[in-house]
């Protein structure tokens, strides 16, 4: 989801960005933050549970000097090191007085200079609209039907790739007609579309983002294998 103007004015109640001091965004499924950077007296912001997928973004909050409050947990970008992820905010956003709903201390912020990334440029922005000028509401559907396609047309070399990245099992090559968007079965086809699009947006990862979600992915196969015995038994 792309947090836009519009949005963050509604959530905040506001009639211009300037006038936003408190906004919560939590659980909205926000992976861009760069409409926030106009929100020049925000003193307060909520983002847990949301898709921030990296650090770079806090590129946007850089110049709201205000800002004296950010809940960020719980999103992809804070990764598997806390301390790594805890010490980048603070060196990016040395005002802050409590993140993630600790506060926070003058050694942390001294650490910080040390152990935190700095961050110097905004996030690269991958986009798979069409964005030309002019274009007109028949360009943008033929835009999303071609996304579509690409979605739905994996080639089984592509699939199998991807997924031994995740250590996951090939999929034979007899079985991946299973993966077509022209089964019958309604749910099977909602299930085949999900995973095209897992394994579209998965080529867009870095080697941070793909460690996290292979963890997940672990721990998902292992809630899974256990309850399959347990309904064996």
């Amino acid at each position: 989801m792309k947090l836009t103007r519009k949005a963050v004015l509604s959530r905040a109640k506001a009639a211009e960005l300037d006038a936003v001091r408190k906004l919560n965004c939590c659980v909205n499924a926000i992976s861009d933050l760069e409409p926030l950077s106009q929100c020049q007296n925000l003193s307060e912001l909520y983002l847990r549970k949301n898709s921030i997928a990296s650090l770079t973004e806090l590129f946007y909050l850089k110049n709201l000097h205000r800002l004296r409050v950010l809940w960020l947990s719980e999103n992809p970008c804070c990764g598997l090191d806390p301390h790594r992820y805890r010490m980048t905010v603070l060196r990016n956003l040395p005002n802050l007085q409590k993140l993630d709903n600790q506060a926070v201390t003058e050694e942390e912020l001294s650490q910080a200079l040390v152990d935190g990334e700095e961050i110097t440029a905004p996030p690269a922005k991958q986009t798979i609209e069409n964005c030309c000028p002019g274009s007109s509401e028949s360009n943008a559907t033929e835009s999303t039907t071609e996304t579509e396609n690409e979605l739905l047309h994996f080639s089984l070399e592509e699939t199998n790739k991807i997924r031994e990245q995740l250590g996951m099992k090939p999929v034979p090559r007899d079985k991946f007609s299973s993966f077509s968007p022209r089964e019958a079965d309604s749910s099977r086809k909602k299930k085949n579309n999900i995973l095209n699009a897992i394994l579209l947006l998965m080529k867009e990862l870095d080697t941070e983002g793909l460690e996290i979600v292979h963890q997940t992915v672990g721990r998902r196969l292992q809630a899974l294998q256990k309850k399959e015995l347990q309904e064996e038994r």
